[in-house]
């Protein structure tokens, strides 16, 4: 369906049984769209959960906003809850958000912690706890190199979109997709207005943004030691930056996209945290 939320319209997909009692907020990541969750939706769905999967600010054709300065984890966290808001979901609902999914959650759950039952941070820890990793580890900084390009106006478009999406889909190379899976995220941002809305929230970054308070919210937090673009040092610190309940799962052997790779477990760690 399509919500319009802040001047701006959303697609968004609604699913899950109409007895429901409890609903779960699906934030996605660079560059995929909410399709990413279909592996992970049958579970929660069978657990009497419904399920609000948007595509976020950038990806929606309807929601793509010209300046890179409009893409921020605040903007991101505000467009959650009107979406929200726009589909009635007045009460506090559990929050599962991966790679950028996750920067706009853990913006979300810090500063609106009343909206949330549950916090799920897929592969992407608290933003102090990445950049106390940025400012202190060499491999993750060596490993957050390419955010450098994607913030090029044009030339990183060129490069992403040239020869069918050749480097796009590369992304995807130790996902254990087929070429079906991959096309599903890379077909719609071989239109290069989708694909500068996506790079648009590299290009809004501020490394001087303030600090994100600590986090209230029950959180889990989901990393794995295959992930090429998040090392172990920001993961093992993020747990300093939760004073809620909170629980480190580390998935060994898996890459960075682990909704992908393994959604039967990622469900089950959803599930032990908000059931």
């Amino acid at each position: 369906m399509r919500v319009d939320a802040r001047g701006f319209t959303f697609d968004v997909t609604v699913e899950g049984p109409a007895t429901a009692t409890a609903v779960v907020l699906l934030l996605h990541g660079f560059p995929q769209n909410s399709r990413m969750w279909s592996g992970v939706v049958p579970a929660l769905h069978a657990a009497g959960l419904r399920t609000v999967a948007p595509d976020l600010r950038g990806y929606s054709p309807g929601a793509r906003p010209d300046d890179p300065a409009a893409y921020t984890a605040a903007e991101g966290a505000a467009d959650a809850i009107a979406i929200l808001d726009g589909l009635g979901e007045t009460a506090p609902v559990h929050l599962v958000g991966h790679d950028w999914g996750a920067i706009i959650g853990w913006h979300a759950v810090a500063h609106h912690p009343g909206r949330f039952r549950t916090w799920t941070a897929v592969s992407v820890a608290h933003q102090s706890a990445l950049n106390f990793a940025l400012d202190t580890d060499a491999d993750q900084r060596k490993r957050s190199e390419y955010v450098g390009f994607f913030r090029i106006p044009g030339r990183s478009e060129d490069a992403l979109l040239e020869d069918d999406g050749r480097r796009l889909r590369a992304i995807f190379a130790d996902a254990g997709l087929d070429d079906a899976g991959i096309d599903r995220y890379v077909a719609p941002l071989l239109d290069r207005a989708a694909l500068t809305g996506a790079l648009n929230w590299y290009r809004g970054l501020r490394r001087d943004a303030p600090e994100l308070p600590p986090v209230t919210v029950p959180t889990t937090y989901v990393w794995s030691d295959g992930d090429l673009a998040l090392g172990r040092t920001g993961a093992e610190k993020c747990g300093e930056f939760v004073t809620g309940e909170y629980e480190f799962v580390e998935l060994p052997g898996v890459s960075h996209w682990i909704p992908d790779q393994e959604p039967k477990r990622l469900a089950e760690i959803i599930l032990a945290r908000v059931l």
